[in-house]
């Protein structure tokens, strides 16, 4: 979809987190909260609606103070913001730290080793014309026995205005159990999955910034 959606951004009205998501008065979900009526953009137009609500996002996840709100200056692996049907019908980006360089290799990454801080921003936008910031998904690599439950991973969702929903480590660990779930189905590729082929963004291995 272009046109109309190019012309509409210029007055978008950027909704509180609370106004777009009942992900704070339902505390222990069995999946994503799903976007009732999501609007089908094209790349451009998808890319540029992330463009004017990246700096509002980015100054929201930084109130949670988790090192992975800081994701902006990693690489990201999708080359335009795509809509997750398992992340709800939202609008979303992949990125990882510099220590989970190997995510690059998609299929090919092998186990990634503790430290490892994988991104995955969102945002919504309904066929209605509403435009909202959605949460941000953080998966952390521990240490080799730190979760065994969760294969060593630490899932995190926190809330556009910097409120944490849950943390399978800590507060309210029951609320994004279902990511640990859902991820452990795939065991072989270190319970990571993967973007489509067409939506792959490919870096060199050395000589570039990571």
């Amino acid at each position: 979809m272009r046109g109309p959606w190019l012309i509409a951004l210029a007055t978008v009205f950027v909704g509180a987190a609370r106004a777009a998501d009942p992900a704070d008065t339902i505390r222990h979900p069995r999946a994503h909260f799903r976007v009732a009526d999501p609007a089908s953009l094209d790349p451009p137009a998808a890319e540029t609606v992330y463009r004017r609500l990246l700096r509002t996002m980015l100054r929201g996840y930084a109130l949670s103070g988790e090192p992975g709100a800081s994701y902006a200056g990693w690489r990201r692996y999708n080359r335009h913001p795509y809509r997750s049907a398992t992340h709800g019908e939202r609008y979303v980006n992949n990125y990882a730290n510099r220590v989970a360089r190997a995510y690059g290799r998609f299929e090919n990454a092998g186990k990634l080793p503790p430290g490892s801080l994988l991104a995955k921003d969102s945002f919504t936008v309904t066929a209605a014309g509403g435009v909202y910031p959605g949460p941000l998904f953080l998966m952390e690599k521990l240490a080799p026995g730190t979760s065994p439950e969760t294969d060593d991973w630490r899932y995190v969702m926190v809330m556009p205005d910097g409120s944490l929903f849950g943390d399978t480590t800590g507060d309210n660990s029951g609320a994004v159990a279902f990511c640990a779930v859902c991820h452990g189905t795939t065991p072989e590729t270190d319970d990571l999955f993967f973007l489509p082929p067409a939506l792959r963004v490919r870096y060199p291995r050395t000589g570039a910034r990571e």
